[in-house]
């Protein structure tokens, strides 16, 4: 239950080495002690440097469970599991994949995994906890999208398309979630400094992950829908999404 001056008691990251994911779980952290349940792929290298770096940030307990994106049929005991101690305030959806964009649309297995982790997946685990938190009458879900999903270009149209479709799955589920008390905030970052997106050379407005985790909590205890990180995108996005096409096409990658 989220406490009388607005802070959460327990945090889902599904994703549980996500650095972005783990940065906002910090800056929950930085308010007041709190449980964090990280659901994390198993034999993740990163899972157990993940529960040490929780802890060491004041979280007063740290549970991993086990979550494969592409297994479906486990995740409702993923997230039965994850709300089985208790009530989950917030809830934080922030796996995805990448790849070479060359590759990816011309290598039909590599193009289908990235689609079924960060599309499909967020599908699943978004109408599970929309059912949790539905039956509880309160809740937030932060769903990492991309500008990149904004208007997809032909430089990563496969990764673009499948944060498109989270992306607005996540803003109609905020829809249907409101008239019962849960909230739904989506994110959307240009380049963030993280192992993610180490291949890709830093483009304009590239920011860390802490300036995405100040401004994705910001925005979700202000009960907003959208959230882009940095602001600038926002109107760079506004802009680029009246751009004829044929001159679109044209722009710099």
């Amino acid at each position: 239950m989220i406490n009388a001056v607005g802070n959460p008691q327990t945090i889902l990251l599904l994703g549980g080495t996500s650095e972005i994911g783990l940065a906002i779980c910090e800056e929950y952290l930085k308010k007041a002690p709190l449980r964090v349940v990280l659901a994390a792929l198993p034999g993740d290298p990163g899972r157990e440097a993940a529960v040490k770096q929780l802890e060491a940030k004041g979280a007063t307990s740290v549970e991993l469970i086990d979550f494969d994106a592409v297994d479906f049929e486990s995740h409702p005991k993923v997230i039965d599991q994850a709300f089985s101690n208790g009530d989950v305030d917030v809830a934080i959806v922030a796996f995805a994949l990448d790849g070479d964009s060359e590759e990816l649309w011309q290598n039909q297995r590599k193009a289908v995994l990235v689609a079924n982790v960060n599309y499909t997946a967020s599908v699943s685990v978004g109408v599970l906890l929309g059912e949790k938190m539905k039956a509880q009458g309160f809740g937030k879900i932060i769903a990492m999208s991309s500008v990149a999903g904004e208007r997809v270009k032909r430089a990563n149209f496969v990764y673009g398309s499948t944060k498109a479709g989270l992306d607005g799955f996540y803003l109609g589920l905020g829809e249907a979630l409101a008239e019962f008390g849960p909230q739904v905030t989506v994110v959307r970052p240009g380049m963030v400094r993280t192992q993610f997106s180490a291949h890709v050379k830093e483009a304009p407005l590239t920011v860390n992950k802490d300036i995405v985790a100040k401004l994705a909590v910001a925005a979700s205890d202000k009960g907003k829908e959208i959230v882009w990180t940095p602001g600038p995108w926002r109107f760079v996005m506004m802009g680029l999404r009246h751009v004829p096409r044929p001159i679109f096409r044209k722009l710099p990658v």
